[in-house]
């Protein structure tokens, strides 16, 4: 289960939660703009955008959770198990398949406009990477801060969805998750007033406005819950006040370790956090271990590179004392 964010304010972010019950080795990882990236059926692609992103790299291969590219565009897998359908190889498409789907969408769009019509003619090729890593059931979130896309493989084929709450998270699908907002219209930041006619009533708690927000952990409720906390979050006057903020939206549907078991001993829990600011190129994380804010800059590195950089993650807490 995950959740993913699209934010405007200082600057423009986009960022996600990772909620798994064990990580895979994933790093911050930087592709440079001349890193080739062998596709199983488009062939090689020798210069594309620079990327980071979270990832783990296997055979030289970064394989993203998420990305952002050089050109503020950013991109995110999350987890769609009920509903996410791969196809056999299709004529005259782009055939891709899902672990290699960020990668060539940041490696050659700079707008969302241009991912649109990118993947308005691409097919998702039911291909694993390799018998240890099998393929994930996934739907994405394309989004440059200000507008963002959804896009779901189902039976009826890939779905681009525009997506205006600016979140996502996981089953059901994105039309249904958005229609349940509707439930929702009356909730407000603002203390309620009474609605009785001559009963009487009186506010016996500040946060009133907010009764009825879902503070469940599953994915309908989490969608709502970022939904609410993204569109009154107030915006600050540095961008880092902004990232900050963003680390609240996610702190709210955030998983604690022991709360969503799976099976006995095997817990599901917010594995890492991320804000990207897409204007500076900038990959912020926390991990569950180490709440810190950490930083990796695209654009420290030399992007005309050949290699990919790895940067561990860091998750070990330092407290220190005041006194």
């Amino acid at each position: 289960m995950c959740t993913a964010v699209a934010f405007e304010g200082k600057h423009r972010y986009f960022g996600r939660n990772l909620d798994l019950e064990g990580g895979f080795g994933e790093s911050v990882v930087i592709t440079p703009r001349n890193l080739k990236i062998n596709f199983r059926r488009e062939g090689a692609m020798e210069r594309h955008f620079a990327m980071i992103g979270m990832a783990i790299v296997q055979g030289g291969m970064p394989l993203y959770f998420d990305a952002i590219n050089e050109h503020g565009l950013g991109m995110a897998g999350l987890n769609f198990p009920k509903s996410a359908v791969y196809n056999a190889d299709m004529v005259g498409v782009y055939n891709v398949a899902p672990f290699e789907i960020i990668p060539f969408v940041l490696g050659k769009c700079k707008t969302l406009g241009e991912a649109r019509s990118l993947l308005e003619r691409t097919n998702l090729v039911n291909i694993s990477f390799s018998e240890q890593l099998p393929l994930t059931p996934l739907h994405w979130m394309v989004s440059d801060g200000r507008e963002s896309l959804v896009v779901e493989p189902t039976a009826e084929g890939l779905k681009l969805y525009e997506n205006k709450a600016g979140v996502m998270t996981n089953e059901p699908p994105f039309p249904m998750q958005l229609n349940r907002l509707a439930d929702y219209m009356s909730l407000t930041p603002n203390e309620p007033k009474a609605a009785f006619g001559a009963a009487t009533a009186t506010n016996y708690s500040r946060g009133m406005g907010s009764i009825g927000l879902p503070g469940d952990f599953a994915s309908a409720g989490r969608f709502v819950r970022a939904a609410f906390v993204r569109e009154f979050l107030l915006t600050g006057d540095k961008a880092e006040e902004d990232v900050n903020g963003f680390f609240h939206i996610l702190k709210s549907v955030a998983v604690p370790r022991g709360c969503m078991c799976l099976r006995a001993g095997v817990y599901e829990e917010t594995i890492y956090s991320c804000c990207c600011d897409l204007d500076e190129g900038i990959y912020f994380y926390t991990t569950y271990e180490n709440p810190a804010i950490h930083a990796v800059k695209l654009h420290a590195m030399d992007l005309e590179a050949t290699m990919p950089a790895t940067y561990p993650l860091q998750t070990l807490l330092e407290v220190k004392l005041d006194n």
